[in-house]
């Protein structure tokens, strides 16, 4: 691991970005984080991997586990502009991506057409709940997500860059929810888990946000140096080995392989549906930027085996046998892991 210490380095705005320079935003990151944000520091980690490596987030957890204020401190940290969208059943598309009024000129009386920006127009986004609204609604959301632009009465308007979306589901209420379908789904880097804290942690929560003391989150990075990253990410070399443990990993997954393929068998018996090529992709993504948070310029295997679990859990379809059998998506994933060899 990167030193804890390490005092960042004045930033260059316009020269290439070298390899240490990631390293150094994540130790810094981090320390700013820890800050405000009580243990977690798996679901820090995953969120900054997937932050660095350009992709997108669904975090899943129940209410008052510091979701909201992680990501709103992470923008702080950025120097970014953060907006939050509470997602509800009646929220319209374009109660997100803006919507175009009738303004009058009451000097001339002539009228003319302005495009309001919605909340969309920002760096990074807090899509809270995302599964109280309407199929519509989400599918507006996840297009300006994939495009990074968003159309109105034929009009393209550009997003800002870099552009983050977490988006929040709660688990355990789902009652009057849209669930994603999986095509959508798939389009998150990571769906992050977040647990309840441990008892030390809980206690130490407490002490901090019941008094009069807020924490002052410094500034570590500017948007363009976080969006120029996103390429220093790509460039991280990774071995023929690696790819090939990555597209083991993914193909293992699919009940329905090719005929010379040994699928697990306990893949064919619980799963319906596994994960598709984007999978690949986000695994060796969020390999490189791991490699890179960790203090390494080479991807190795453990980067993989590291962000299977959030790249994986929510692209695999699991049938009425696992249903039946009580297995989930992340002991099946576990499994896969287990038995793949490098």
């Amino acid at each position: 691991m990167p030193d804890r210490n390490l005092q960042l380095t004045p930033r260059d705005e316009d020269g290439p970005i070298p390899f240490e320079r990631v390293a150094e935003l994540a130790t810094g990151l981090e320390r700013e984080l820890a800050k405000a944000i009580v243990g977690q520091k798996r679901v820090v980690r995953e969120i900054l991997i997937a932050f660095l490596a350009g992709g997108h987030c669904l975090l899943r957890g129940v209410p008052g586990l510091a979701k909201t204020l992680l990501i709103k401190k992470l923008a702080e940290a950025v120097d970014l502009k953060f907006n939050r969208i509470q997602f509800t059943p009646d929220l319209m598309p374009s109660d997100i991506i803006g919507a175009e009024v009738i303004e009058e000129d009451r000097a001339t009386g002539r009228r003319n057409i302005r495009f309001i920006r919605g909340p969309i127009f920002a760096n990074i986004i807090l899509a809270d709940e995302i599964n109280r609204t309407p199929p519509k609604t989400q599918a507006a959301l996840l297009e300006a997500m994939q495009e990074y632009q968003v159309t109105v009465s034929g009009v393209r308007f550009d997003l800002e860059r870099p552009l983050f979306v977490l988006a929040t589901q709660n688990p355990i209420e789902q009652e009057g929810t849209y669930p994603l379908p999986e095509a959508q789904l798939d389009r998150f880097m990571f769906n992050v888990v977040i647990d309840y804290p441990s008892a030390e942690e809980e206690r130490q929560i407490l002490a901090a946000t019941t008094g009069t003391v807020s924490p002052q989150i410094a500034v570590v990075a500017s948007g363009s140096e976080i969006e120029r990253m996103h390429s220093v990410v790509r460039e991280v070399p990774a071995a023929e080995n690696v790819i090939d443990y990555a597209t083991r990993l993914v193909r293992s997954t699919r009940p329905a392989g090719a005929p010379d393929e040994a699928v697990p068998d306990f893949v064919t018996k619980w799963v319906r549906w596994g994960a598709g090529p984007r999978a690949g992709q986000a695994l060796l993504l969020g390999a490189k930027a791991r490699a890179l948070l960790e203090g390494r310029t080479v991807v190795a295997h453990e980067d993989i085996r590291a962000v299977a679990l959030p790249v994986l859990r929510h692209r695999l379809l699991v049938n009425f046998q696992a249903e039946a059998d009580g297995i989930s998506q992340d002991e099946i994933v576990s499994k896969v892991v287990g038995l793949v060899r490098e």
